[in-house]
């Protein structure tokens, strides 16, 4: 078993994870541990074991160090086994991978490219296929970058080639492997490009080392305590930090199998799967997990199996954590963290007394948890940075292993967003929040979720609250289950106004006394309530607040035209 460093010591941690090789060499060493366990399988109906998956990767690798000399490579594909392998054959090599989000606009995926100076791009013809079918036409992408299709790589290995690989997987030591078909990459060069999901703005690149990636994956790990019987169900895109990590590395470098599924929204195939492989570790958004209540086709018994849910990437609505508990008398746990982070910063974990969680010393319900080990959170004064007393909200910063490289091209970004105090690198994440005398963090919203109305700063998460709370006092059944977002936007008198986007109609006449007695100021109320089909949403499950304003502005200006 590992030996980790104290929780709460950053430079042990730093000092710990120097002592590892790079991401891809650590594969190879998770792979050559005793054992041939099923590492992969996904519903297309791959079912891999640990030297089948390393054979395949060195395989690829070949065949990727041949078509791609360039250090950047672009991967476009769900989340299946052959993705997963994909990735790590990019590492293996000591090249830096770059995930593109297949769900993002044209325009931000091109952005990506440009940014990240792409030439190849590997992908699969039966996923563009896919995605066809479902109205979203990438083959354009071949006139700026150059596709190669994972389906044509594969024709192109001879048996011979495969036989052979898997011999030399199953009887030469980790440390011959490592020397005949891995790179040797330095812990700090970058690893992964991860663009930001573009929630509030166009996407940025985020560099992520293999030290980062490395000392994230080692933090969670300690805290899982995960062992050979688990098994992830890993359905979240690996274009998105939460699931690279918590999905793809924590499987691949831990070595714990993991089931994949293309479409984290397909509840239905995803209850299917955890049933049938038994799974016991299962991360999502809040969104996603809403879906779950909602189908009538999830039964209780299909999520028997689980012992650790964890929600992330956005917060946790107390509606949705209470219907899932009583739906499927699981709970959900509630973490915290930054694609700038690896991207977990702090994390919950379960309690065994269902009925007094607060007898737990690691779960708070409607905190975030603590921080991981190797990891300090400071509560600062956003604009002068001084630490602030505890229970005070301001600025929340976090300090570890794990924190970013920096903004791809963009040094100057990266200067507004990465200070260093007391001898450590603090990234300041823009959010605001709190920690209480146990040291749980507790997130208010972020600053650029705060609407400056006639000069005062409204949080918007506090309207949506307010709002969820009066409509789940209505009698009628259906305004209990709409969805509702509130977006600011430009107005001549008040500097900004309050919009709210909901799937079903609601009456400001009638909701108004209640937002009221919920605590709202005159400010604070709403000035208009839009109605849309579905909420906007990013491929990963976190809200998509900046194409919710603009939604808002568009209604607004008709309205006023």
């Amino acid at each position: 078993m590992t030996r980790f460093p104290e929780a709460n010591d950053i430079q042990s941690w730093i000092d710990y994870v120097d002592t590892l090789p790079s991401l891809g060499e650590q594969w190879v060493e998770s792979a050559k541990l005793p054992g041939n366990p099923v590492i992969l399988s996904d519903t297309l109906g791959a079912n891999l074991k640990v030297k089948t998956t390393l054979a395949g990767t060195i395989v690829l690798s070949k065949r990727i160090a041949k078509h791609s000399p360039e250090q950047n490579i672009g991967l476009l594909m769900p989340t299946t086994a052959a993705s997963m392998i994909a990735s790590m054959a990019v590492l293996v090599l000591g090249k830096t991978l770059v995930t593109l989000n297949y769900t993002a606009p044209m325009k931000s995926i091109l952005s990506a490219i440009e940014q990240a100076e792409l030439k190849t791009v590997y992908t699969s013809s039966r996923f563009l296929e896919n995605l066809k079918s479902r109205g979203v036409d990438l083959s354009s992408l071949d006139d700026k970058v150059n596709l190669i299709m994972l389906e044509d790589l594969r024709g192109e290995i001879t048996a011979w080639e495969k036989i052979s690989t898997m011999l030399m997987c199953k009887l030469y030591s980790a440390s011959h492997l490592r020397k005949k078909f891995c790179a040797s990459p330095a812990l700090e060069n970058t690893a992964v490009i991860l663009f930001s999901s573009g929630s509030e703005g166009p996407p940025k690149g985020v560099m992520l080392s293999h030290k980062n990636i490395l000392a994230n994956v080692k933090q969670v790990s300690n805290i899982l305590n995960a062992d050979s019987e688990d098994v992830i169900m890993g359905n979240l895109p690996i274009f998105h930090s939460f699931g690279m990590t918590a999905c793809l590395f924590l499987s691949m470098l831990e070595r714990i199998k993991m089931i994949c599924h293309t479409d984290p929204t397909d509840v239905v195939t995803n209850a299917k799967a955890i049933r049938e492989h038994k799974a016991t570790l299962f991360f999502g958004t809040s969104s996603f997990f809403r879906l779950y209540i909602k189908n009538r086709k999830v039964k209780a018994d299909d999520l028997s199996s689980l012992k650790l849910i964890i929600a992330g990437a956005e917060k946790l609505q107390t509606e949705i954590s209470a219907a899932f508990t009583q739906r499927f008398d699981k709970v959900i746990c509630e973490g915290y963290g930054c694609t700038e982070l690896s991207p977990v910063a702090c994390v919950n974990t379960p309690f065994e007394n269902f009925e007094q969680p607060h007898l737990n010393d690691n779960n708070k319900p409607g905190t975030v948890g603590k921080p991981i080990p190797g990891t300090q959170v400071r509560i600062v004064d956003p604009d002068t940075l001084e630490e602030l007393a505890q229970g005070t909200a301001g600025m929340i910063m976090v300090a570890g292993p794990q924190v970013m490289q920096g903004y791809l091209n963009n040094e100057e970004m990266t200067n507004q967003v990465l200070v260093e105090q007391d001898g450590l690198q603090w990234y300041i994440t823009g959010d605001k929040g709190s920690l209480d005398e146990d040291n749980f963090l507790s997130i208010q919203d972020r600053y650029a979720r705060f609407a400056k109305v006639s000069g005062e700063m409204i949080g918007l998460g506090t309207i949506e609250q307010t709002l969820r709370k009066a409509l789940g006092e209505e009698e009628d059944d259906d305004l209990k289950d709409i969805e509702v977002m509130a977006v600011s936007i430009e107005d001549q008198k008040k500097g900004e106004i309050i919009v709210i986007l909901s799937t079903a109609e609601l009456i400001e006449k009638d909701l108004r006394p209640k937002l009221v007695a919920g605590g709202l100021n005159n400010l604070a109320l709403p000035s208009a309530y839009i109605k849309v089909d579905t909420l906007p949403t990013l491929g990963s499950g976190k809200a998509d607040f900046a194409t919710a304003k603009e939604v808002a502005r568009l209604a607004i200006f008709k309205r006023k035209a």
